[in-house]
């Protein structure tokens, strides 16, 4: 099972000094993170992707590939890619570079984004969100596994023998989740395409995140890409910690109070006993994610966000030490016993490569106007 983090690199004022990260420092602080994901043994850094205020991930791959330089392990993802709002070609182009950057330590999560003024910044509207995903996602697909491209949709220009460069790395895309927290429709398309269904599990009941789960995996199954218990899930999570759950509840509350997202709403308490937020000790963490199984079935990725609210950086850095060394320890061994065989693990680049039964050199070389040859075969005649 995968342990890790994503965040939404938002830029909030610290509730208990009144000071905001400026937005070099929040960039920073980002990369911080990611690295000390790494040093701590966890799998995954995820960011995500906005163009708005007060957000500083409008060009995720761009700290992805600084962050892929930087380290040798961790695997980079996204929480979420805008699919509706960002043109396929570019997705295309960002994650296939990354990957080779990387070294296939790559993959995806797409969304629709849920902030209404930017659809238009980018000829969107957002009354076209699910068609929108369904059908950029259709020819992004196309893009990585076709060298050339003739296609023609409703929501952008025509392609006429279009090659996306470069091509995927030793010929395999990268693996692709889809995140959601109420929309059906995406978890149908993550069934149909027997993609992985990443599930928000914040700001929702347990039950709701049950249903969106046993949909997603009773389609998988019906689409014939396996038992549904062989679908491939993923869920987010927040904690907070300290050595003992007083010292963490009274610690966390005012970032609570005052975090845009939870200020005005039901209270810590409330919130804590009614979503899967869990402040508290170590142990009360490790017990309540190893209940997640209770609802959703044997899983393959697990990512906590820990950076949001005005948390300072120094903070964070500390709970990721909590995470490493006291809590994914338990919880891989957890996890790991419980887990029947049959069930998968979550796909990785070498995974996907050895599925496809090995890797290529995929480069597609330029052809010569004249003769249609490639210029390096013309070059050998």
């Amino acid at each position: 099972m995968q342990f890790g983090i994503f965040t939404v690199g938002d830029v909030t004022p610290d509730p208990t000094t009144g000071r905001a990260p400026t937005e070099a420092e929040r960039v920073k602080s980002l990369i911080a993170i990611a690295l000390k994901a790494e040093e701590v043994g966890l799998d995954v850094f995820a960011q995500g992707q906005h163009h708005n205020p007060p957000f500083v991930v409008s060009s995720p791959t761009t700290t992805l590939g600084y962050i892929a330089a930087k380290t040798e392990k961790l695997v980079l993802s996204t929480s979420t890619t805008l699919i509706t709002t960002t043109d396929p070609v570019k997705i295309a182009e960002d994650f296939a570079t990354l990957q080779h950057v990387a070294d296939g330590r790559v993959d995806l999560m797409m969304g629709r984004g849920n902030t209404g003024p930017v659809y238009p910044w980018f000829g969107k509207d957002i009354r076209d969100g699910i068609p929108l995903a369904v059908e950029n996602y259709q020819l992004l697909r196309r893009l990585w596994r076709e060298d050339v491209v003739n296609w023609e949709g409703q929501f952008r220009t025509p392609l006429q023998g279009f090659t996306s460069t470069p091509r995927p790395l030793d010929g395999v895309p990268p693996f692709v989740w889809h995140g959601s927290i109420r929309s059906p429709q995406i978890a149908e398309q993550a069934a149909y395409y027997g993609d992985g269904f990443f599930h928000n599990h914040i700001f929702w009941p347990p039950e709701h995140t049950e249903r969106m789960v046993e949909f997603y995996r009773r389609r998988f199954e019906h689409y014939g890409h396996g038992s549904a218990d062989q679908a491939i899930v993923g869920l987010g999570g927040q904690v907070f910690m300290r050595k003992n759950s007083q010292d963490a509840v009274r610690e966390f509350r005012p970032y609570f109070d005052k975090a845009p997202v939870y200020g005005g709403g039901p209270s810590l308490e409330e919130f804590t006993s009614q979503t899967p937020l869990t402040v508290g000790s170590p142990e009360q963490v490790i017990e309540r994610t190893l209940g997640f199984r209770d609802y959703v079935g044997d899983y393959q990725r697990q990512l906590f966000l820990i950076d949001h609210a005005g948390l300072p950086l120094k903070t964070v850095l500390e709970q990721l030490d909590i995470l490493g060394e006291e809590v994914v320890p338990v919880l891989r061994r957890e996890f790991a016993a419980l887990k029947p065989a049959h069930v998968p693990d979550a796909p990785t680049h070498a995974s996907l490569v050895a599925a496809a039964g090995g890797g290529h050199d995929s480069t597609v070389h330029a052809a010569d106007d004249v003769t249609g040859r490639t210029v390096e075969t013309a070059a050998q005649a």
